[in-house]
C-alpha cells in the first residue's frame, strides 16, 4: 500500500480507540514498542496497525508481563505491523504458565480469606493452630506462608 493510500490516526484518536492515555502511547514509542508514522502538523500520527499492537500490549499487561518482557515478545515483528494470529499463538503460548501460576496464587489467597493469612500475627483465633508459638516470626516479616504456598 502506498504511503498516500494509508489512513493515519492522530495520537488522540489512537488513545481514544485503544484505551491508553496519550502519555502511555508516547512512553511505549520511546521504549520501541510502537512507532508513529511521523507527524501531521504538530501531532504524531500512527498507522491503524498500532491499534492491534496496543491491544497486544494491553493483553500482555493483563497477564502480568513487564514492559521489558513485552518488548522481548515483540522482537522480530516490525514496528509498523501488528502481530498476526500466528505471531499471537507463538508469543502467547508461554503466557499460559504465568496465568496458571496466577490462578494458583489467587486460589491460595481465596482459601486464606476465611482463615489465617499466614502472617504470623497471632491476631486470629485459628492462628494459634496454624502458627503455634509464632513460628512464622523466625522466617522474617511479611506473609511468609502464603507467599511460599503461591510458589508451589
Amino acid at each position: 500500500m502506498t504511503q498516500a493510500a494509508r489512513q493515519y490516526l492522530g495520537i488522540g484518536k489512537v488513545a481514544a480507540r485503544s484505551g491508553f492515555a496519550v502519555s502511555a502511547i508516547r512512553h511505549y514509542e520511546d521504549l520501541g514498542l510502537v512507532r508513529s508514522a511521523g507527524r501531521s502538523g504538530h501531532q504524531r500520527v500512527f498507522d491503524r496497525s498500532v491499534l492491534r499492537r496496543l491491544a497486544f500490549i494491553a493483553a500482555a499487561r493483563n497477564v502480568g508481563l513487564s514492559l521489558r518482557e513485552i518488548h522481548k515478545s515483540l522482537e522480530g515483528i516490525p514496528l509498523n505491523t501488528a502481530p498476526t494470529p500466528a505471531d499471537w499463538h507463538r508469543i502467547s503460548a508461554p503466557w499460559k504458565m504465568k496465568v496458571d501460576a496466577r490462578i494458583r496464587e489467587l486460589n491460595t489467597l481465596r482459601r486464606s480469606l476465611d482463615d489465617c493469612i499466614g502472617c504470623g500475627c497471632l491476631s486470629m483465633k485459628t492462628c494459634a493452630m496454624l502458627n503455634p508459638q509464632d513460628e512464622a516470626a523466625a522466617e522474617g516479616s511479611g506473609s511468609r506462608w502464603v507467599n511460599a504456598a503461591m510458589k508451589e
